[in-house]
């Protein structure tokens, strides 16, 4: 499995709750362009319209080799899940009030697939607890390498 894009804003953002491995259409220049590794999940998400989820924002920059046929760079892609998911995930954003964002993109064999979350927004105040948890970590990191060094 390999990596091609993350959204590092969704985990800051919002609690992840439970997560979706997805297929996703795209064009020909499309998938030549994410090859290259020439695409951005920042503050992508899904949304649910008759019965299909789609993907919003996700920015797949225009193949440099690609004609007049080049794909739009922020068009809206649908993405396949099985309709068993497609129900849970329309119950748990009706009933529940959550959100569905986009994780990140990775190559599984020679399929793109997308992982969504459902996820449920933070407020302030745990944000402020989730940047104290990260700049303690990296203290006790760093303290940790120098005292190997010496």
């Amino acid at each position: 499995m390999k990596i091609i894009c993350t959204n590092k804003k969704a985990s800051f953002e919002y609690f992840i709750l439970d997560k979706f491995e997805a297929g996703i259409k795209l064009k020909g220049t499309e998938i030549k362009s994410i090859r290259q590794g020439k695409c951005s999940m920042n503050d992508s998400y899904v949304i649910i319209k008759d019965r299909k989820p789609y993907i919003l924002n996700m920015n797949i920059s225009k193949y440099e080799h690609g004609t007049l046929f080049n794909h739009k760079e922020d068009r809206t892609r649908e993405l396949l899940l099985n309709k068993h998911e497609i129900n849970k995930l329309i119950s748990k954003v009706k009933l529940d009030g959550l959100t569905i964002v986009a994780t990140k993109a990775y190559f599984k064999d020679a399929l793109v697939k997308i992982e969504i979350a459902l996820a449920k927004g933070k407020k302030t105040e745990d944000k402020r607890e989730a940047i104290k948890e990260r700049d303690n970590k990296r203290h006790i990191e760093a303290s940790f390498k120098n005292s190997f060094k010496n």
